[in-house]
């Protein structure tokens, strides 16, 4: 059963050893770096692993964004490993549910960058659609 685990100092080496493949590096930040962002805004940034029952298969991280007043879904890795067997899209299923639960949201905002097709097709078989806003190289949906 897929589920989202906190990040403790029992799995924290595990979490760290996520890695994706060469092609996603462009588009995906490691998890030593989103790791680091969810320190510095720790009071708005929730990290989780994401699991397999026991075995730890990638990296979810949500968020508050202040500037523009959304939550986000901020950070999705799924290691390299397990890739192509649903988890993605579970994981991003169990990111929305948190924020709703939590928070109790009604929008959920990510930025994807424009070339990362997989992921852009991952989104919206989430639900998730285009708000044509832009930063660069990276689509704002909702």
């Amino acid at each position: 059963m897929v589920h989202l685990h906190e990040i403790t100092k029992e799995n924290l080496n595990a979490v760290l050893e996520l890695k994706t493949t060469k092609e996603q590096e462009t588009y995906v930040s490691t998890v030593e770096h989103s790791l680091a962002q969810a320190w510095v805004y720790r009071d708005t940034a929730y990290p989780f692993a994401i699991y397999d029952d026991d075995v730890i298969v990638g990296f979810v991280m949500m968020g508050f964004y202040e500037t523009k007043q959304q939550y986000t879904l901020w950070k999705l890795l799924i290691d390299e490993r397990y890739q192509h067997r649903g988890y993605g899209r579970q994981a991003v299923e169990l990111a929305k549910q948190y924020l709703i639960d939590t928070f109790g949201v009604a929008e959920i905002y990510l930025g994807v960058h424009e070339d990362n097709e997989a992921a852009i097709r991952l989104y919206q078989s989430a639900g998730f659609i285009a708000t044509n806003e832009t930063d660069g190289k990276q689509i704002e949906m909702k």
